[in-house]
């Protein structure tokens, strides 16, 4: 997705459940989608658990919301970001919401904000539980936002039929009469097949980096008349020899 500063996004953060050594990488990559009109954290910053986020607070304008542990289990600080969640819902004033954990509680959170016709992006760790992430519109890892990407060729154990297939039909459900699909259109189809699909999941910073390692696709970057950048193609390589 391009970047939309006209876009207004809610942050926010489970603190308990998230380190502050990615809030940096994380609001970059926000930024892609939208501007953060609100940024909030959550959790007991009474205790010496979450020592580590004041520095981060600060540095980026994030509100931290106390929230007393009243049990041993942290359900308290979820509670409160689920009721702070719906109150700026029905405020009418974003256009969506950036859910920042890696724990489950929040899947009926997600569902509910996109019923009302809002969009959802969760960001946690690979160890976030598959009803969270299909419950959001877009998931990112966090550990994509922290490992520096050399585009290598991709892992023979991760580029498997299934991945292969899955670009394929996407390629296809795009695409014209002589196979061609803009490969913008092509990964906004990924993203509602599966929301977690992301280049950096196989080591590439872009989509038109892990297509053009596969080998089994053309790429064709067209002059989209803007001077700028050319819009980018793509066809499954066995088009070819259809005609």
């Amino acid at each position: 997705m391009t970047n939309d500063n006209a876009i207004k996004l809610a942050v926010l953060i489970d603190a308990d459940n998230a380190q502050p050594g990615i809030v940096e990488a994380l609001l970059a990559e926000i930024a892609k989608y939208g501007t953060a009109h609100v940024k909030r954290a959550y959790g007991d910053w009474t205790g010496p658990s979450l020592k580590g986020w004041k520095d981060q607070l600060l540095a980026q304008s994030i509100q931290p919301m106390q929230q007393f542990a009243y049990t041993m289990r942290k359900n308290s600080t979820d509670s409160a970001m689920i009721i702070d969640a719906m109150d700026l819902l029905y405020s009418d004033r974003f256009d969506g919401f950036c859910i920042i954990s890696s724990d489950s509680d929040f899947t009926r959170l997600a569902s509910r904000i996109r019923e009302s016709g809002l969009i959802v992006y969760g960001f946690g760790e690979r160890k976030t539980p598959k009803a969270f992430v299909s419950a959001c519109d877009k998931f990112i890892y966090v550990e994509n936002l922290q490992e520096p990407l050399e585009e290598p060729e991709p892992e023979p154990a991760k580029v498997s039929a299934a991945l292969v297939n899955k670009l394929r039909n996407a390629v296809e459900a795009a695409s014209d009469e002589d196979g061609w699909a803009m490969l913008s259109h092509v990964g906004q189809i990924l993203t509602k097949q599966s929301p977690d699909f992301d280049s950096r999941n196989y080591g590439f910073g872009k989509l038109s980096g892990l297509v053009t390692a596969i080998k089994q696709f053309d790429l064709d970057r067209r002059d989209a008349g803007t001077g700028k950048h050319g819009v980018i193609y793509v066809r499954d390589r066995r088009r070819r020899t259809e005609k």
